[in-house]
Parts: C-alpha cells; sequence; structure tokens
C-alpha cells in the first residue's frame, strides 16, 4: 500500500455485482479501477439500441420484494425512475393458450383435475411457509414438487419447465432453487393476486450508467474493453492485474466474472484443489432471440412453454410489460434457450437462428408472417446459469480466496437465491464492505 494514500482495488467485471462493490468502496474513499471487457456497463444486464432508447439483451425484471435494488435506487436519487406494473402470465399446452397470472385462472387451468388445480394453487403457498431453506438441501427440486402438489401437478406444470430450462439436469436441480422461485414470485402480487413487477426507465442499462457516473464523480475509473488476462502476485499476495500485458497495480483484486474463468486466472497462483473447486460448478449458456414486430402476438408478458416440441423455454412479450411507445410503437419478444454451449443451436449463424425459431413460433402463433418482423437480434452469454444441484452451499466457494487480496463475487454465489440483478447488488455491495474492512 502506498503510503499516504487511499489504498487502491480492481474489480473485474462491470455488471451490477462489480459496479455495486465499486459503489461501496468509493464511498469509503478507497480509489477503484473497474475492468471490463465490454464495450459497455451492465454485464448480463447489458443493451443494444431500439429506435431512441436501448433495451436489455436477454430480458429483465424486478420483483416488487427485491429491496437491495430499489435501496440502491433510493440512493442515486432515481426513485422516480421505478415503474410498477401488473403484468399477465400464461401456459402454451397442448396446442392451447391459458392465462395464469391469479388465482381464479388456477382455478380454470383445465389440464390439471379440480383436485390437482386446488394443490397447484395451494402449493405457492405451502413452499412460502418455508422458512430455512437448508432444509430443502437434501432434495431435487422434482422429489419436492410431488412431496407438495401431487404427481399429476408435477408431470403437467413443473417438470416441462425444468427440462425446458435444465435440460439433462432437470432431475438434479435442487429444491433451494425451485423453493426461491416460488417464493419471489408468490411475494410480488398485487391486491386481486395479479403479478406486479418492475421495470427501469430507460431499461436497466440506464441506471448501470447512472452507477458507473457516479463511482467515476467519485474517483473511480471505468475501463472498457480492458479485459485482465492475468493476476500478478508477489510473495504468495495479489498485488494487481494485467490486461495486454500491462500491468495495474492493486492493494486488493475483486474478481466477479463466472467461476470457470476465475479459475484460469488464479491456476498459476493457488493449489489445484482450490482451481478444481470452482469448475465443479457447472453453466448452461443462452441463446436469446429479440424480434421486433410490427404488431403483437398476444396480451401475455410472459408465457411459460409446457411443449416439448417447442425449442424455448418461454416467450416474453416486453412490450406487454413496457408499453410499445417506448420502442416507437415497435412489438418486442424474446425467446429464450439454456443449453450446453456445444449444441448446435449455440453456433449457429444469426440468419440461422432466426429462420429456425420463427419456424417454431408459427407453430404456436399461426397468423404470424415473416413480414411482420421489423427486425432480429440474437445475444449469446456463454455462462448464463449456474446449475443448482443438492446440498449446492458445500460447492459454493467463499468470497475470501487462499490467496490473499483477491476477493470472489460472482453470481453463482447468490446461493440460496438465483442469479439477478437485485442480488448481484447485495452481494457486490458486501463483497466491497468486506474489502473495505480487510484494508483497514
Amino acid at each position: 500500500m502506498t503510503k499516504n494514500r487511499a489504498p487502491h482495488v480492481v474489480v473485474i467485471g462491470a455488471g451490477f455485482a462489480g459496479l455495486s462493490a465499486a459503489w461501496e468502496l468509493v464511498q469509503r474513499g478507497l480509489r477503484v479501477t473497474v475492468c471490463e471487457a465490454d464495450d459497455e456497463v451492465g454485464g448480463l444486464a447489458g443493451s443494444f439500441p431500439v429506435g431512441e432508447t436501448r433495451l436489455e439483451k436477454f430480458y429483465h425484471h424486478w420483483f416488487t420484494s427485491d429491496t437491495h435494488v430499489l435501496d440502491l435506487v433510493r440512493e442515486l436519487g432515481r426513485e422516480d425512475q421505478v415503474l410498477h406494473r401488473a403484468t399477465r402470465t400464461g401456459m402454451y399446452f397442448a396446442h392451447q393458450f391459458f392465462r395464469l397470472s391469479t388465482p381464479a385462472d388456477v382455478l380454470r387451468f383445465t389440464p390439471l383435475s379440480l383436485a390437482g388445480r386446488l394443490r397447484l394453487g395451494l402449493l405457492a403457498l405451502r413452499a412460502r411457509r418455508v422458512r430455512e431453506w437448508d432444509e430443502l438441501e437434501d432434495l431435487t427440486a422434482e422429489e419436492w414438487l410431488i412431496r407438495l402438489g401431487g404427481r399429476e401437478v408435477y408431470d403437467v406444470v413443473w417438470r416441462p419447465l425444468l427440462k425446458g430450462k435444465f435440460g439433462q439436469y432437470a432431475d438434479e436441480i435442487s429444491a433451494v432453487w425451485f423453493w426461491n422461485k416460488l417464493k419471489l414470485r408468490g411475494g410480488s402480487r398485487g391486491r386481486g393476486g395479479e403479478e406486479v413487477l418492475a421495470y427501469y426507465k430507460g431499461g436497466f442499462a440506464a441506471l448501470a450508467s447512472q452507477l458507473a457516473n457516479e463511482i467515476c464523480a467519485r474517483g473511480g475509473m471505468i475501463r472498457h474493453e480492458s479485459p485482465v488476462t492475468a493476476f500478478r502476485v508477489q510473495d504468495g499476495r495479489t498485488t494487481g492485474v494485467e490486461i495486454d500485458h500491462a500491468p495495474i497495480a492493486a492493494d486488493a483484486v475483486l474478481a466477479t466474472p463466472a467461476l470457470p474463468i476465475v479459475a484460469d486466472l488464479v491456476e498459476p497462483h493457488t493449489s489445484p484443489e482450490y482451481v478444481s473447486s470452482l469448475r465443479r460448478i457447472q453453466y448452461l449458456a443462452n441463446i436469446c432471440i429479440v424480434l421486433e414486430l410490427d404488431r403483437s402476438l398476444s396480451d401475455t408478458y410472459w408465457l411459460n412453454v409446457n411443449d416439448p416440441g417447442f425449442p424455448f423455454v418461454g416467450v416474453i412479450e416486453h412490450t406487454n410489460f413496457e408499453p410499445p411507445e417506448t420502442y416507437q410503437g415497435r412489438r418486442l419478444v424474446y425467446l429464450s434457450r439454456y443449453l450446453p454451449e456445444t449444441e448446435e443451436l449455440y453456433s449457429m449463424a444469426d440468419e440461422e437462428v432466426v429462420r429456425y425459431c420463427l419456424d417454431h413460433l408459427q407453430r404456436m402463433f399461426p397468423v404470424l408472417t415473416p413480414d411482420w418482423i421489423l427486425g432480429a437480434h440474437v445475444w449469446r452469454a456463454r455462462y448464463a446459469q449456474p446449475i443448482v444441484v443438492r446440498r449446492y452451499s458445500k460447492l459454493n466457494p467463499p468470497v475470501e480466496t487462499p490467496l490473499p487480496g483477491l476477493f470472489l463475487s460472482s453470481m453463482a454465489q447468490v446461493y440460496p437465491e438465483d442469479r439477478g440483478t437485485n442480488y448481484a447488488i447485495r452481494e457486490g455491495r458486501a463483497a466491497g464492505r468486506r474489502i473495505a474492512e480487510a484494508l483497514g
């Protein structure tokens, strides 16, 4: 540490975890440099232009219970930018559309027997009564959901969703992961039982940009297109990073990328056992197609697809949440698929991907024709979803590493919650506070 100067921290990654950590650090008077490989901030909440505004590459929203992100927005003086809206949720099953936004919709869900509908309605209430998540650690989602709602409800509602999202890993997913999903959605309801979600004016990119500006205003630095290629270590302690073989000295480093990326960087400096502990958590990739249409597909925001022949886990019509007027009247639809990066779809050319998704989407919406499409975008993320298996807490690495001066805060570490901006902010801020305390 340079005498009479504040300690310097390098943060790797300008997603919400990295930016939130930097925000904590600059408020405590530390010097901070954020190194981002991309040309913009936001990470998986990065965006692209649609008309005169920007849209997330991968769909995003907040729940009303996402207090950490709302606290940050309040600190930035931007509460007036948060929008709360009731949304419509539905399900496509056996070539039919069903609305599932309210308790009354559940009672009208005819693919289930009357007893099954009642069990489905009660399941979320029973799930929310769980107070100690660790009592679910030894159960798979399948075991727990059958216990709560019965085999019929599982086979019709939950199995297709798990299979659609996790594919070959569906049978291994932890009950804790699914419990958290039910808890979040069940706790984000209006007076009539309808789901209420939140969005940010200008998109999540606007919030990330505003946070980055505040960090810089307090003396922090954000370097775009600056991937970290190595850690610098001296006498067994982290002393900085390298960017294109140029060193940046630091008193501490916080790494926020996916754990396999961190494993590659840390491998020359720590034990094989620690490197293996980072690599044992597996990830699915994601391919997300965003269609700009001249008209709407339906009046549903979030359409779960329980059809094994349909290759996407959901059809998310963003402009049934944020109005099309925001995007000069264009209707915006996301098609999302989680998959191993070795799957053919992930490596197809963008034009092939769009044709592929259109063929399947027309089965669901026969009136859809190619001339509806005003634009199409294909986005890919190699490390999109950690695979949360039973007893995940025993796999989850701590924030502090065996290499002094190196700290971790990745989306795989928000357990028992699942990835999302709210928990990225929570964990990033906690890591920032811990680093500040460690540096005195």
